[in-house]
C-alpha cells in the first residue's frame, strides 16, 4: 500500500482513527494467534516427546520471558526515539521463529524457537500500543480496548488451533502459521508508512508553532507505590490465566475423562470470553472510572474461579466463560492506568505492563507446572482459584480524578 493511502488515515487530535485501530488490533490478534500455538501444542508435545509439566512451563518460560525483559527496554527506547517500521521487522523475526518452531527436531531446538517468537513479540506489542494511543483521539480506553481484544481474540483461538490442525497435522501444523505471520507483516508495513507520516506532521507543527520542551518532572513516591500496586494486580491476574492457558486442558482431561477436543473446547470458551470482557473493560472504564472496573473485575471473579474445580462439567463450561469475561475487563484499564500515572513514557508503560504480564505467566508457567509435578493437578487448580483475591489492593490505588490532578501539577 502506497504512502498516500496510508497518510489518509493521519489522525488529527481529538479525532479517533478506527480504521488504523482496526488494523493494530487485527495483527496483535495474528500476532497472538501465533503466540497461542506454543501452549496450544502442549499436550501433543508431552505425548510425541515424552515432555514433563516442569519441562513445558520451561518452555512457556522461554516465550515469555524475553518479551518481558525486551518489551519495557525497547517501548523506552522508542519513547525516545520512535522507530515505525520496527513493527514489521518485529512480525519478520517471528516468522522465523515458526519454521524453526514447526520442523525442531528436539526440546532444545523448541525453546531456540519460542525464543525467536518471544523477541518478535516484544518488539510488537509497545509500538503497536503506542500506535493505538496515537490514533485514539480522545477515546483512550476504546482505543486500547481495540488493540488489546485482538490480542486476547488471538490467544483464545489456541484451543481451535488445537483441535483443527495440531491434532490431525501434529508440530507440522505449526507451519500454516507462516501465512498469518506473512499478512501481519504486510498490514504492519502499512501501519508503519502511517506511523511515520503521523510523526512527520506533529514534528513539523511544533517546529511551526515553536513549542518549548516540556520539562521532565521526577516520578513521585506515590506514582510508584501506585503503579507497583498495578503491577502485583497483573501479577494475579496473569498466573491465574497462565494456569488457565497451560495447564486447564489436562486437569478436564483427568477430572472429565475429556479427549484432547473436548478440554480444548472448554479452554476456548475461557479464552473467547476473555477476549470479550477486554473488549468491553476500556468503554466502561471511560465511563464508569478506571479503577472502579479494576477492582470489580478482579472480585468479581474470584467467587467463579474458587468454584471452577468442584462443579461438573457442564458448570464448570458455564463458570469458565463467566471467570475470563470478568477477569479480563481489567486487562486494557490496567495499561491505560499506567500510561496515565507517567505521561509522556507511552511506550515505555505499555512495554512494562504487559511485558510483566508475560513476565508473570512465564514465572508462573514454571512454578504451576512444578506444583503440578509434586502436590498434583486438582490441588494446584484449586490454589490458583484464590489468586484474584489479591486484587483486594485495588482500594489502595488512587482514585482517575487523583492521578488527572497529579498529571496538572
Amino acid at each position: 500500500m502506497s504512502q498516500a493511502i496510508a497518510a489518509k488515515a493521519y489522525t488529527t487530535k481529538g479525532n479517533t482513527s478506527y480504521r488504523i485501530l482496526f488494523i493494530i488490533g487485527l495483527c496483535h490478534l495474528l500476532n497472538d494467534a501465533i503466540q497461542a500455538i506454543i501452549p496450544a501444542m502442549f499436550p501433543i508435545l508431552e505425548k510425541s516427546m515424552g515432555l514433563t509439566f516442569t519441562q513445558l512451563g520451561i518452555i512457556a518460560f522461554a516465550l515469555n520471558i524475553v518479551s518481558s525483559l525486551l518489551q519495557p527496554v525497547i517501548g523506552n527506547m522508542t519513547d525516545k526515539k520512535p522507530f515505525p517500521f520496527a513493527l514489521p521487522i518485529g512480525l519478520s523475526i517471528t516468522l522465523l521463529g515458526i519454521i524453526g518452531l514447526a520442523f525442531a527436531p528436539k526440546y532444545e531446538w523448541i525453546v531456540v524457537s519460542v525464543l525467536f517468537i518471544g523477541l518478535g513479540s516484544a518488539i510488537f506489542h509497545p509500538e503497536g500500543s503506542r500506535v493505538a494511543y496515537m490514533a485514539a483521539g480522545p477515546r483512550r480506553g476504546l482505543a486500547q480496548s481495540i488493540y488489546q481484544v485482538g490480542g486476547n481474540a488471538g490467544q483464545s483461538l489456541a484451543p481451535l488451533i488445537t483441535a483443527l490442525i495440531l491434532v490431525p497435522f501434529g508440530q507440522m501444523g505449526a507451519a500454516w502459521f507462516t501465512i498469518a505471520a506473512f499478512i501481519a507483516v504486510c498490514l504492519l508495513t502499512y501501519i508503519a508508512i502511517w506511523y511515520a507520516k503521523n510523526l512527520q506532521n506533529e514534528r513539523q507543527k511544533k517546529s511551526k508553532g515553536n513549542y518549548a520542551k516540556k520539562e521532565v518532572k521526577p516520578i513521585s513516591k506515590a506514582v510508584k507505590f501506585s503503579l507497583l500496586l498495578v503491577l502485583i494486580l497483573i501479577f494475579a491476574r496473569s498466573w491465574y490465566v497462565s494456569g488457565m492457558t497451560n495447564f486447564y486442558a489436562f486437569y478436564a482431561i483427568e477430572k472429565y475423562d475429556f479427549s484432547i477436543s473436548q478440554a480444548q473446547l472448554y479452554l476456548f470458551t475461557f479464552l473467547v470470553f476473555g477476549a470479550l470482557g477486554t473488549f468491553f473493560g476500556g468503554p466502561l472504564a471511560d465511563r464508569f472510572g478506571k479503577k472502579n472496573i479494576i477492582f470489580l473485575s478482579m472480585m468479581l471473579s474470584l467467587p467463579l474461579s474458587i468454584l471452577i474445580p468442584f462443579v461438573p462439567s457442564a458448570f464448570a463450561f458455564i463458570l469458565l466463560g463467566l471467570t475470563g469475561f470478568i477477569l479480563m475487563l481489567s486487562f486494557s484499564v490496567t495499561v491505560v492506568y499506567a500510561q496515565e500515572l507517567i505521561p509522556g513514557k507511552i511506550g515505555m508503560m505499555s512495554g512494562l505492563t504487559v511485558g510483566f504480564a508475560f513476565g508473570m505467566g512465564a514465572i508462573g508457567s514454571i512454578a504451576l507446572g512444578y506444583l503440578i509435578d509434586g502436590i498434583g493437578l486438582t490441588a494446584t487448580m484449586i490454589l490458583t482459584g484464590l489468586l484474584p483475591v489479591i486484587g483486594l489492593i485495588t482500594l489502595f490505588l488512587p482514585s482517575d480524578k487523583t492521578v488527572t490532578v497529579w498529571n496538572r501539577n
